[in-house]
């Protein structure tokens, strides 16, 4: 059974990324161009992700999910070396390409060449990253 909500609610998420044009990397990058073409439709996608869960998560507490045994706590509102080298990263290659990872799965159907190289480049990114961390962590605790 969760496996079969699991596939809904990512079909719903494919659809509404596809609806919204948000697998279009012009449209994000039009958001990104603050001083050219700006393009403020994702601020409205992104509300529209945003309130609802924060929603959710004040509904949620004290209750028990139907199909998990617990709902996974809040993320720690900590400012950290992972956050900022991560987010940067993030940026960077959403700011370049005009994908980021659902609108990217979302694209291969359509996308052509572009976004197969950018699904294969952010596997290969997966699985060097625990790699890279911990020699950065082992670097932090050298120093």
């Amino acid at each position: 059974m969760r496996s079969v909500v699991a596939f809904i609610v990512g079909a719903l998420f494919g659809l509404g990324l596809l609806v919204s044009g948000m697998t279009d990397t012009t449209k994000v990058q039009g958001w990104l161009d603050i001083f050219g073409d700006w393009d403020p439709t994702l601020a409205f996608v992104m509300g529209g992700a945003i309130i609802p869960m924060a929603v959710a998560w004040r509904i949620t507490v004290g209750r028990k999910p139907v199909l998990a045994s617990a709902f996974p706590t809040p993320p720690e509102p900590k400012l950290g070396r992972n956050l900022v080298l991560g987010s940067t990263l993030f940026g960077m290659g959403w700011g370049l390409s005009g994908l980021c990872p659902g609108p990217a799965v979302a694209s291969l159907s359509f996308g052509g060449w572009g976004g197969v190289t950018f699904v294969v480049s952010m596997g290969i990114g997966m699985l060097i990253a625990p790699a890279l961390r911990s020699r950065l962590d082992r670097k932090t605790l050298a120093v």
